[in-house]
């Protein structure tokens, strides 16, 4: 069995993102991609119900909000996209089956479908490789343009106002884009925690730790944080080889 599935977006990189993820999965079939989301009220509203609407939230000219009003009859699954963590709420009250934040990985958008559409519906489970977990940003260092970052090489993201500082092993890349939407991003992996309001810091790559700072594998100094201290220092006893001297 498979689920249809329309796309609409104003965001071409957007679009090839989550067409490649379709394309993965078998049991999705995608019959038709819109970036005009006028476009999308007038033949989506005339043509057949499909399964599954993936939905952005900012467009131009008519809201994804407003026009899943308008279409939310015509899809047995509703599921936002957006880069705003802020339009969750409304969202559901259209009653949207998911929302996908982005920029999104494909284990998540995978483990969204396999919710969506439980395993009787005989959709695949779909076990990704640490080495291929990763997700895609845009990085004001090099044009705005959209780069990918492997959750393995993140050795701490910095917030600084309106604004995120990743700080890998091959560079430091900056994005317009809170803390809380990539604390979401990295919520289901462990190896992340925070250590300061302003920090998500990499366990594997604490150096040092010296009183109430972590020095990181690439030099960077993080200050711990009260609210965080007694969580990662409890991490840092459990790692600590017993001596015989305290």
């Amino acid at each position: 069995m498979k689920f249809t599935c329309i796309v609409i977006d104003d965001e071409i990189h957007a679009i090839n993102g989550i067409k490649s993820y379709i394309n993965t999965l078998s049991n999705l079939e995608l019959v038709k991609v819109y970036s005009d989301p006028l476009q999308a009220l007038t033949e989506i509203g005339s043509g057949p119900d499909v399964d599954i609407i993936f939905m952005d939230v900012d467009m131009p000219m008519i809201s994804g909000i407003e026009l899943a009003k308008a279409l939310r009859h015509k899809t047995d699954k509703l599921i936002f996209t957006t880069s705003h963590s802020k339009y969750a709420y409304e969202a559901f009250e259209i009653f949207a089956g998911a929302f996908l934040l982005k920029p999104y990985t494909f284990a998540r958008f995978a483990e969204t479908i396999n919710r969506l559409f439980p395993k009787s519906t005989n959709l695949p489970s779909v076990n990704i490789k640490k080495e291929e977990d990763y997700f895609f940003i845009r990085n004001k260092n090099e044009n705005n343009n959209l780069i990918k970052v492997r959750y393995h090489s993140i050795i701490a993201v910095e917030s600084l106002q309106n604004y995120v500082r990743i700080y890998t092993q091959q560079e430091i890349i900056v994005s317009y884009i809170g803390l809380a939407e990539i604390r979401e991003i990295l919520k289901e992996n462990s190896n992340f925690t925070q250590a300061h309001r302003s920090f998500i810091i990499s366990k594997n790559h604490i150096e040092k730790v010296e009183a109430n700072t972590l020095k990181m594998t690439n030099n960077l100094i993080v200050n711990l944080g009260n609210n965080y201290r007694d969580e990662i220092l409890a991490y840092i006893k459990d790692k600590t080889i017993k001596t015989g001297r305290s």
